[in-house]
């Protein structure tokens, strides 16, 4: 099972780094049509199992301007 869940995320999020805890941080990049950047950002355990998923916006000169974070509590946007 977990290794069907790494395959699945490996699949949809491009981008990925191992982290200490043995787990990962996943990131989907969607580029905006006006320059703005809107990054997906997952984090799971060793076994794949989720941890948090938030989404972070980007101005077109690459300055964070927004976060929201989705799981595991849905918190809405907040301006940086």
């Amino acid at each position: 099972m977990k290794e069907q869940k790494r395959l699945k995320n490996e699949r949809k999020y491009k981008n990925w780094e191992e982290l200490p805890t043995e787990g990962r941080l996943y990131r989907y990049d969607v580029m905006g049509r006006s320059g703005w950047v809107s990054c997906y950002v997952k984090e799971v355990d060793n076994n794949e199992n989720n941890i948090r998923f938030f989404q972070e916006i980007y101005n077109g000169n690459g300055k964070l301007i927004e976060i929201h974070h989705k799981y595991p509590e849905d918190t809405g946007h907040k301006s940086l």
